[in-house]
């Protein structure tokens, strides 16, 4: 007989001691005096940047860009997400930064937490504009390659706030109930030890890794180009996060009865459906490659290059003028009328 569980137990770690764990299995070569604490939060984070750029380069590769471009964007991408991920977290909670008897600088105490999706993407999309100018790929090609990795990342990222026991839903009586203990500085006032909670991080990997089948499944059917999957990644990830927002407990800046986040995904969705429409009047064929015009990659060993030019007649070998005899132009030797720029 098969027994539904009856609550998903919280982690019994949040982090862990590298120096402890380097002289536990021998390694004390490496062991620094100073203790290193590595975060399970961190590790997440780590996860999802690593499962995003591999999916992305791959997608990338495959439109025909440089194998390893991927890695020229994301240098700019994700300083710039971190950045804007903060400041979005810290302006949307502002009582947590500002005020009397708070210290200035932990604004920008990053590694004591709070930062926030829907500002990584505003600075994250910055650095990536400025890494794509730089590498030569197109912004929206790019965009599109990274929409479902990014979803990949938000997911591993979600498991962060599982291991830190924050982020929770409401309280419920179902099977899959989230148990937080009543320590926790987010357990609502009230509530008996025991309460179960929904367990929004599961539900948002959910939805985020249905998400990616989604998006590859209608970039494959309608041959969505030209910034529309990175629409669909937005609309895709408003609408859920939309939901699982309004189901959460912990304490959030309100703007007309709504929370903060929830006016980020429903802006989110906004913006996705304006880039789908505009890019189909602007864009209705296919893109012509990942390069801009004039900053093209061409593989190694796709031609031989020369420093000998010809003229238009010794090229064509017209009259008296043509090739010069015993002389032949190799294959992929470059005119001087036809050499890129």
């Amino acid at each position: 007989m098969v027994f539904a569980p009856t609550s998903i137990p919280s982690p019994t770690w949040q982090s862990f001691d590298l120096t402890q764990w380097l002289n536990d299995i021998g390694l004390t070569f490496l062991v620094t005096p100073n203790h290193i604490e590595i975060r399970a939060y961190a590790l997440c984070i780590l996860t999802g940047i690593v499962l995003a750029t591999i999916l992305t380069s791959r997608r990338l590769t495959a439109r025909g860009a440089e194998p390893g471009v991927v890695l020229d964007i994301i240098l700019w991408a994700i300083p710039f997400g971190i950045i804007g991920a903060r400041a979005y977290h810290v302006l949307t909670h502002p009582g947590d930064y500002f005020g009397e008897g708070i210290e200035w600088w932990k604004v920008f105490a990053v590694w004591e937490g709070g930062i926030a999706i829907f500002g990584s993407l505003i600075g994250g999309a910055v650095g990536a504009y400025i890494g794509c100018r730089l590498s030569g790929i197109r912004f929206w090609t790019f965009a599109d390659a990274l929409a479902p990795g990014m979803l990949l990342a938000q997911a591993a990222g979600r498991f962060g706030n599982y291991f830190n026991h924050e982020l929770f839903g409401t309280p419920t009586d179902l099977p899959w109930g989230l148990e937080i203990e009543s320590s926790n500085p987010a357990f609502p006032v009230g509530l008996a030890d025991g309460t179960l909670f929904h367990p929004t991080f599961l539900y948002e990997v959910i939805w985020n890794l249905a998400g990616v089948a989604v998006i590859l499944l209608l970039e494959r059917k309608l041959h969505l180009q030209w910034g529309k999957v990175f629409g669909v990644y937005l609309i895709w990830y408003g609408v859920g996060r939309s939901v699982f927002e309004t189901m959460r407990v912990d304490p959030s800046e309100i703007f007309f009865g709504v929370r903060t986040n929830v006016w980020g995904a429903w802006a989110a969705i906004l913006i996705g459906l304006i880039i789908i429409l505009i890019q189909t009047r602007e864009h209705p064929g296919a893109e012509p490659g990942p390069y801009r015009p004039g900053a093209e990659w061409v593989p190694a060993g796709a031609g031989v290059e020369s420093s000998d030019t010809y003229s238009d007649d010794e090229l064509r070998g017209d009259g008296a003028t043509g090739t010069p005899e015993n002389e032949s132009i190799e294959p992929g030797a470059t005119s001087a009328l036809g050499a890129k720029s």
